[in-house]
């Protein structure tokens, strides 16, 4: 058995720092949303992923893969979505066994409404808060943790797509 490799003082520190990150950052980030929208972050990210899509739709295990989440939280969150009638859910054209979901245009405008204010939390709390040469780094940082934590193919934010480019595209 090969001894551990304990962290070092320093790695540490950093360590303590990447979960305040990991604890502070969506508390804010939902806090905001469900003020504002009355939506989780998933939630959001969910109706934002179909915007961006052609058609507004997406297989619901695709949509799952994007948004980094089950099928099981997606099915239940998209249940939710459909009795405000944000969302509609259809049969898969090509196969007729899956599902799809669909953005309606009422789920549109809601996910149009708190988009500025979203973006301009997120600059706030963490672009402004960096460099353009450090938030190259991060992005360079975030594609090779999502390397190590995600399958090839589970997680579109480890491709390029992730944000590794200083304007996010």
């Amino acid at each position: 058995m090969e001894p551990t490799r304990w962290l070092t003082d320093g790695e540490q520190e950093i360590w303590q720092r990447i979960l305040a990150v990991l604890t502070l950052l969506p508390a804010e980030l939902d806090g905001q949303l469900q003020r504002d929208a009355d939506l989780t972050h998933f939630g959001y990210g969910v109706l934002a992923m179909l915007s961006e899509t052609p058609g507004r739709s997406r297989r619901m295990s695709e949509l799952a893969a994007l948004v980094n989440g089950s099928q099981s939280r997606l099915s239940h969150l998209v249940g939710r979505l459909e009795r405000r009638g944000w969302i509609r859910r259809e049969r898969a054209d090509d196969d007729g066994r899956g599902s799809v979901a669909v953005l309606t245009d009422a789920g549109y405008e809601h996910l149009a409404a708190p988009a500025p204010g979203h973006v301009a939390l997120v600059r706030s709390l963490v672009f402004d808060a960096l460099t353009p040469a450090q938030i190259m780094q991060l992005g360079e940082i975030t594609a090779a943790l999502l390397t190590r934590l995600a399958t090839p193919g589970d997680c579109p934010a480890s491709s390029d797509r992730g944000g590794s480019t200083a304007d996010g595209r």
